[in-house]
């Protein structure tokens, strides 16, 4: 039963994570572009 509950938990923080990397992205924000993609001319989401 703990094995079952500490997986639903890592499910769940992974999920956050993702769901938080998507929202940035949608944001304009970026890891690679040090959480301002303005910066960086538009190569970090895809755009030239």
């Amino acid at each position: 039963m703990g094995t079952v509950i500490v997986f639903l938990l890592l499910v769940g923080v992974i999920a956050a994570v993702i769901r938080s990397m998507i929202r940035d992205k949608k944001a304009g924000k970026s890891l690679q572009c040090g959480q301002d993609c303005s910066h960086c001319g538009g190569h970090c989401n895809g755009r030239k």
